[in-house]
């Protein structure tokens, strides 16, 4: 297997993490109202962003997902999905890289979420 390194690189990977989401009953309501036609792109412009250092991706990631009332049970399903899926498609550093981050931004999303305590680990 080869390592990240190609914007298609990220649009596959984002693809099919996306379906296995969208087909998981837990995660797949808080999709419903999006068009994930016209969603998709964002997300792959933010992973450009995050791991081939692309410009293109502007805005707050924490305050686009306010709305969605994501629960922990959903982050474990996000991190779990993105991880299988990563690993499904990617080695090397890069691929490590997205799975690094993606736990990072899983943390800090639930910290700043459902935590009173920022120093405490989940």
């Amino acid at each position: 297997m080869k390592d990240i390194s190609t914007y298609s690189d990220i649009e596959t990977l984002v693809s099919t993490f996306y379906d296995k989401l969208l087909n998981d009953p837990t995660t797949s309501v808080k999709f419903q109202h999006l068009n994930i036609v016209d969603h998709l792109p964002k997300i792959v412009d933010f992973w450009a962003f995050i791991l081939l250092d692309q410009p293109g991706y502007k805005g707050n990631v924490f305050d686009k997902h306010l709305h969605l009332h994501l629960e922990p049970i959903h982050f474990e399903k996000w991190v779990d999905y993105w991880i299988s899926t990563v690993r499904q498609l990617f080695d090397g550093s890069k691929a490590e890289l997205a799975i690094q981050r993606a736990q990072i931004l899983s943390y800090t999303f639930q910290s700043k979420m459902f935590d009173n305590n920022p120093g405490k680990i989940l």
